[in-house]
């Protein structure tokens, strides 16, 4: 048996949000459990008493008495909480106090703010006033194009006070992005940015603004707050009200308290195929679930400053914000977080105090190949936790934290989506962490991992589902009609089964390790295997900065994987690199596995939120258009796919010839 990479203390059980939990269930429900695996079996056997001891312990604020926490339990279709009114504001503006601020920002810039509890409940009730002006009534749509900056939050919360549904685009999302996404829920009122800078450049945004203000007849007016310019003018568009104007008016904050199913935001996939997903979620099973992700498996508290790096177009920024509901400090930073060096977010973390730091595993890899050293940039003596999420972190992620950052840390990496905007995997500060492994299933997920014919496995890799509902799953997708395409997602292979499309295996433990995307697997001579494994040795590498792998399976034929891989500069791929590359392959995972052709590209193609776009390229390499397969303004990188069409387009001469 492996030693933990990190055990916790008995002061940090003893004072962790969930042994409080734990102790309260004893004394107020009779409630005994020996160990978390058991307390977790409670939690998702008896839905019902756990969710309602949610409500309770966090004591939920709803102008209607409780009953019922869960009404039906089918899915998709789940009845929660009926007849309670509440408010996802209300929840937050319960934690002000003048003893710490709100919100902490910073910008790569340079500039930054801290904004008390007081400030931001004024500016919110007066931009939600407004608002109600302009006509903004329960269920219309406000959309923000808007970067990770204090304004948004206030935005967020004046549209959710007045039982308004939010939207987000990140400013960097190009035209085609943001209407494919907006014009979709037809939106009543835009709030925007001029620009904004990144990566040291500045990004200008009015002309493309007025091209997608000019494609959404649907919006009456427009908020528009100089950020990059401090001198646009709100004449520069029509029906418009500068930022500045929009929050002068002292209002009192009242926040409209609505059903518990009333729809928060709309949230949207990732986008690389079709139209993307106007995912729904609700304002109650946005506050419940949130409270307790934050309380349990984050464990934060008054007495946190909560960062986790994130744009506003990726969930985790609605994760972010959340910190609200536990009283937390959030820190924000917009910015390239490698610009000017990879340094640039531990010297955020620690000149502002901040003990819980998450960011994209994407990040922290950067941070080992870049030779970061944490400490030598920054005083992390604050710091307790670290989260990671977005793709699988290695092994070795998890090492180089414990080597580079500090060895007594809680490293807690999660595992959720924007499908449901919580996590169904993660960590909890009372059990240790091995390395590679997330701790347990979160309270009130029932994950499982099936084999094919929809049994569960332990120890075997398999589908990830969740074989029962949970709040924050979405109400529905926005004009999608008898639900068919919302079925069709997530409840296409495993009827009355959510299937997350993700390989994970559960440990004898009850840990998790989540193999990366199941539509996107190896499946060579009858042995699958998710891409994240070769990544890994691949990358381990350090010639090699990133890689991506495709399993070609071509009808009554062997299958061809090709497998391209980005070089750190000064290094090419060579022919003794490439026999390195194969070896690795061969000896990390099986013979099978090593790939038919090694090719050297200047960058993966990846979507906006970061994910390695495996099956775009795989359906491209098969024939597939490339229209049909990826939305060049839903990607980061989106001159990376000229490279694959022009070698699709050899291959099928090739393959026609033959």
């Amino acid at each position: 048996m492996e030693n933990p990479a990190w055990t916790p203390s008995a002061a940090t059980v003893g004072n962790a949000k969930i042994t409080r939990f734990a102790e309260w269930l004893a004394r107020e429900r009779g409630l005994h459990f020996a160990d978390y695996d058991a307390l977790w079996q409670w939690s998702v056997d008896e839905l019902d008493a756990f969710w309602g001891a949610i409500w309770d312990y966090f004591g939920i604020r709803s102008t209607t008495p409780r009953g019922a926490a869960l009404a039906d339990a089918r899915m998709p279709g789940a009845q929660w909480f009926p007849g309670v009114t509440l408010n996802y504001v209300d929840q937050v503006f319960r934690h002000a106090t003048t003893a710490r601020p709100a919100i902490v920002f910073r910008s790569e810039s340079g500039e930054q703010r801290e904004i008390g509890w007081a400030e931001l409940q004024a500016q919110v009730g007066a931009l939600a006033a407004t608002l109600k002006a302009m006509g903004v009534r329960r269920g219309d749509r406000v959309v923000a194009y808007m970067p990770n900056i204090p304004e948004t939050i206030v935005a967020f919360l004046a549209t959710a006070s007045l039982g308004a549904i939010w939207s987000a685009c990140s400013p960097d999302m190009g035209r085609i992005a943001v209407l494919d996404r907006f014009r979709q829920i037809a939106p009543k009122v835009m709030i925007a940015v001029d620009g904004y800078r990144y990566g040291g450049k500045p990004a200008d945004r009015r002309e493309l603004l007025h091209e997608i203000l000019g494609e959404l007849p649907s919006i009456d007016h427009m908020v528009l707050l100089p950020y990059l310019d401090r001198a646009a003018q709100a004449a520069d568009f029509a029906h418009c009200t500068l930022w500045r104007d929009a929050i002068a008016e002292p209002a009192p904050l009242v926040p409209e308290h609505v059903p518990f199913d009333h729809p928060l935001w709309v949230v949207y996939s990732s986008g690389t195929t079709g139209l993307p997903k106007p995912i729904v979620h609700s304002q109650g099973g946005i506050v419940i679930e949130q409270v307790k992700l934050g309380a349990f498996h984050l464990d934060l508290g008054p007495e946190d400053r909560f960062h986790w790096y994130s744009s506003t177009g990726w969930i985790m920024w609605n994760c972010q914000i959340s910190g609200l509901l536990a009283g937390s400090t959030i820190c924000i930073y917009d910015g390239n977080p490698g610009w000017p060096d990879w340094s640039a977010l531990w010297r955020f973390v620690g000149e502002t105090g901040v003990t819980f730091f998450g960011a994209g595993a994407a990040f922290f890899l950067s941070c080992l190949k870049a030779h970061v050293e944490p400490n030598d940039v920054a005083d992390l003596s604050r710091l307790r936790v670290i989260g990671s999420t977005g793709s699988p972190l290695p092994p070795e992620g998890y090492q180089w934290i414990y080597d580079h950052v500090r060895s007594d840390i809680w490293l807690n990496p999660i595992s959720g989506g924007t499908d449901f905007a919580g996590c169904f995997v993660g960590g909890v500060p009372t059990l240790p962490v091995y390395n590679g492994e997330m701790q347990c299933r979160c309270l009130g997920a029932k994950v499982e991992a099936y084999d094919d014919n929809g049994k569960a496995l332990i120890d075997e890799v398999g589908e990830l589902v969740c074989s029962a509902p949970m709040p924050s799953m979405p109400l529905h997708f926005w004009n999608d009609e008898n639900d068919a395409r919302y079925k069709e997602s997530y409840f296409d292979v495993y009827p009355g089964i959510w299937r997350h499309g993700d390989w994970i295996r559960i440990t004898p433990r009850g840990g998790a390790i989540i193999y990366g995307r199941s539509d996107a697997t190896i499946n060579r001579h009858g042995i699958r295997m998710g891409t994240s494994e070769l990544y890994r040795a691949v990358e381990e590498l350090p010639e090699v900065l990133d890689s991506l792998v495709v399993d070609l399976e071509f009808l009554g034929r062997e299958s061809y994987m090709p497998l391209f891989v980005v070089m750190r500069p000064g290094h090419d791929l060579t022919p003794q690199l490439e026999a390195t590359i194969r070896e690795r392959i061969k000896v990390a995972l099986s013979p099978r596995h090593v790939p038919n052709d090694v090719f050297q590209v200047n960058e993966v193609p990846r979507t906006l939120s970061g994910k390695k776009m495996e099956l775009p390229i795989k359906k491209l390499l098969l024939g597939h258009a490339l229209e049909k397969i990826a939305n060049p303004d839903a990607m980061a990188n989106p001159a990376s796919l000229d490279w694959f069409v022009a070698f699709a387009a050899k291959r099928a001469a090739q393959e026609q010839a033959a």
